[in-house]
Order: C-alpha cells, then sequence, then structure tokens
C-alpha cells in the first residue's frame, strides 16, 4: 500500500538531495535551540519582574531588565533563523509544498500571527521600563510568554502531521478535501511532539542561562545576585529534566503504535520479535546489533508495557523504506544517555534545594551544571534527529518520499556555503552581545 501511494508522485533526478538535507538539518540545528527560549525563557524574565512586584526587592526587577535584553537579542536571532526555515521550505522542497500545502499552510499562518504578536509586546517590554507603570509593565510580557508558546506550537503541529499524516484525500499526487484543523490538532503525533518540546525548552534554557553562573560560582563569584539568577535558572530545568523522562516514555509508545518501523530502528531490532530485548549501545551489521549490552524483553516492556509483546522489526518493509539504522540509533541513544544524566541532576539540585533551603556546596556540582548548558542542546539536537531522521526516507510518512520532494534546481552547494558564512556570523553577533551585556555593571543591589 505504501509503495503504491508512493508511486503516485513523480521522482525528480536532483543530484543535489544529499545537500538539500543537510542545508535544512542546519539550519533546523540552528534555529531550534533559539525555540527553547522562546518557549521558556519569557516566563523564566517575568517570574523575576513578579517577585519584584510581590516583594519590593529591587534586584529581581534588576535581573528581570538584564534578562530582557538577552531575551530580545535572541529574539531578533531567531527571526533571522525563522525566516532562513521558511523561504528553504519553498525553495528547497517545493513538491512538498505544492501537493500539501493546502493541508498543513494554516499551521504556519498561525505561526506567523503568533510572532507579530510577540514581536509587537517584545518591544513594549524591553522598551517600557522607565514609560508604564509597574504591573501594566508585567502585563505587557504576558502576550510574549503566550505567543512563544502557541508559535512553537503551531508548528510542531506540521511537523506532528508530517509523522502522522491525516485529514485530507489523495488524489493524482496532490491533497484535495482538505481539513486542516482536523490535520494539524487532531492527530495524536502532535500531543506528545508538543509536550515533549515544551518541557525541552525549560530543560535547554534553564541549563544554559544557569550555566554563566555556576562558571561564575568556580571564579569566586557568589553574589546575591548570582546566587538568585542561579536558583531560578536551576530550578526551571531541575523540574522539567525528571519530568521530560515521563514524557519521553509517552512519546516512545506513540511511536511504537503509529511509527513502528522507527522504533525496530532505534533498537536495532532486524526480526520481528516477541519479547524483544533491549540493547544499549553496540553496533547494527544489517542483521542485528552486535557489541551492545542486551537487556532481555526490555523493548516490550517500554514500548507496550508487556514484556512479551511483538515487536516489528525492520524486516517488515522492504530495505528502501528503512530509515539509516545506526545513524537514527546513535542519536536515539544520545538523547537518552544526556537526558537521563540532565535528571540526574535536576533532581540532585532538588533534594539539596528541598531538603536543605539552600544551593549545593559542592564544586562537582557546579562543574557539571556547567557541562549540563552544552550537553542540554546536545540532547535536543540529538532528539530531533531521531525524530526527523528516523521518518526517512519519507518526507510525510508513508505517502511522500523525500526525494519526490526536493528541488530540481542546481546550485544548492552555493546556497550551503553561503548559509554557513551567515549563521557564523550570526553566532559570532549573538557571542559578542552577551559578552557585552554580561559587562556592563550591575548597579542597584547589596550583597547579602
Amino acid at each position: 500500500m505504501i509503495t503504491a501511494i508512493g508511486a503516485a508522485f513523480a521522482s525528480i533526478d536532483q543530484d543535489y538531495l544529499f545537500q538539500a538535507r543537510q542545508m535544512q538539518a542546519l539550519s533546523l540545528a540552528v534555529h531550534i535551540p533559539l525555540v527553547c527560549f522562546g518557549i521558556a525563557f519569557p516566563a523564566m524574565v517575568l517570574f523575576c519582574e513578579w517577585r519584584y512586584l510581590r516583594t519590593g526587592d529591587s534586584l529581581f526587577r534588576i535581573l528581570a531588565r538584564r534578562w530582557s535584553k538577552v531575551m530580545l537579542a535572541l529574539f531578533a536571532v531567531g527571526v533571522v533563523t525563522g525566516t532562513i526555515l521558511s523561504f528553504e521550505l519553498g525553495l528547497l522542497w517545493p513538491g512538498f509544498m505544492t501537493s500539501f500545502g493546502n493541508v498543513f499552510g494554516l499551521g504556519f499562518t498561525l505561526e506567523g500571527f503568533s510572532f507579530f504578536v510577540e514581536a509587537i509586546f517584545i518591544a513594549i517590554y524591553v522598551y517600557g521600563w522607565e514609560h508604564l507603570r509597574p504591573w501594566l509593565h508585567f502585563l505587557s510580557g504576558i502576550p510574549v510568554a503566550i505567543a512563544g508558546v502557541t508559535g512553537s506550537m503551531f508548528v510542531i503541529s506540521v511537523n506532528g502531521w508530517m509523522n502522522h499524516p491525516g485529514g485530507f484525500d489523495l488524489r493524482d499526487g496532490r491533497a484535495v478535501d482538505a481539513h486542516p484543523w482536523s490535520a494539524l490538532f487532531g492527530n495524536s503525533y502532535f500531543w506528545h511532539e508538543f509536550v515533549h518540546m515544551y518541557f525541552a525548552g525549560y530543560i535547554v534554557a534553564g541549563f544554559l542561562v544557569a550555566a554563566p553562573y555556576a562558571w561564575g560560582f568556580l571564579r569566586g563569584r557568589w553574589d546575591r545576585y548570582q546566587r538568585t539568577a542561579l536558583t531560578i535558572a536551576l530550578s526551571a530545568a531541575a523540574v522539567a529534566a525528571p519530568l521530560q523522562v515521563v514524557i519521553g516514555d509517552w512519546a516512545a509508545r506513540e511511536v511504537a503504535q503509529q511509527q513502528p518501523v522507527k522504533l525496530a530502528a532505534l533498537e536495532g531490532l532486524g526480526q520481528t520479535t516477541r519479547g524483544a530485548p533491549e540493547h544499549l549501545l553496540g553496533w547494527y551489521n544489517g542483521h542485528e546489533v552486535v557489541y551492545g549490552i542486551e537487556i532481555p524483553r526490555l523493548l516490550s516492556l517500554l514500548a507496550f508495557h508487556d514484556p512479551n509483546a511483538t515487536v516489528a522489526g525492520l524486516n517488515t518493509v522492504p530495505t528502501q523504506d528503512l530509515p539509516p539504522v545506526n545513524i537514527v540509533r546513535f542519536a536515539f541513544q544520545t538523547m537518552v544517555g544526556s537526558g537521563t544524566l540532565l535528571a540526574l541532576l535536576g533532581l540532585i539540585y532538588l533534594y539539596v534545594r528541598l531538603r536543605h533551603r539552600r544551593l549545593p556546596y559542592s564544586r562537582w556540582f557546579y562543574r557539571a551544571a556547567v557541562l549540563a548548558g552544552p550537553l542540554s542542546v546536545v540532547a535536543l539536537i540529538a532528539g530531533w534527529i531521531t525524530t526527523e531522521v528516523g521518518r526517512q526516507p519519507w518526507i510525510v510518512y508513508g505517502i511522500m518520499r523525500t526525494s519526490q520532494a526536493v528541488t530540481g534546481a542546481s546550485g544548492i552547494p552555493i546556497g550551503y556555503g553561503t548559509l554557513i558564512v551567515v549563521y557564523l556570523g550570526l553566532a559570532g553577533g549573538v557571542a559578542w552581545l552577551l559578552r557585552r551585556f554580561s559587562r556592563v555593571p550591575i548597579e542597584g543591589h547589596s550583597d547579602g
């Protein structure tokens, strides 16, 4: 059935499919961490201002105001990277846009409205510190937090649909009788993807914001400002990281139901097996995982909550319909391993914080907190590689192949090289801005 549906689309002779995939992957890898800040950082900033309004403690106002400048800078960079992504969808994958744009286009339209709301109110918030009354200024930041969440939600709804397509009929290789609301928000894949990404936003933003303050502690800076900033950032990440383990279990079970081939690739399960084992590490040699640590029946238990459940193997589909197994396995195990370490660090922090009402004293904890910042980004990117590469060779799962969606135009390597230069320039600009912000003297508070 899948082969018959795929045959409805004309294949495009394209020499640069690999470069197009890499170009899209690069843009996603740059943009997705910024999405995490759009989801979580406004809430962290507003929490600081709310504490100021509740307590009158000027330190929280200082912290919120400094963080709001960082929020604006990252939003501006996100505008650039998001715009590049939107152009790439049309330029690199015209077959996809032409055939299914009437189904998922609503998601990007709504995301555009969220973007404009966020842009308007983030400007009011950042430049209104001295011009708005305190509570009115606080209220002006609430649309920023809401729009950051809804914007990502609408885009993730499109990705959920790509993984679990529905809400349309297929006629001559094009979607007809489309029902966008049902397609985007009525599929079960959307909900676990959105919740998974929402918690990831707090993990990434929390640990990345905490990292420089943890580094400051190791360098001997431990005043009240540093402690307060570290507490807020670490608390956000520490609560989200253990909960992400539960969300991950939900996501894995949805994958087992909706994309059994992806699940088989995640685990390197060559043959359909009753009571399937889990393999930690190892290498898939085309038939089975070698050099791995086998845990009997664990895959069946995790995927279906039944140690004797039957799990479909890679042998259930033709070879041309399989994703690159070892890439997917490595990304998945990197995500799970990194996420587990971050969850453990979060639990340690929460135990000390709740049990002893203080921050940890151990320098090893703060060394780990510094590393947790980049590690959270590694986990994030590995998770998206698992989702997107695990869906291959389909751009719309089971219906349209990526090779059928790609552009027939030449010159992609030139665009790829230009994109790298642009992103390096953006990275340099962000680093310069953050360094400049960090060197602005902190005035108006006393140590304690």
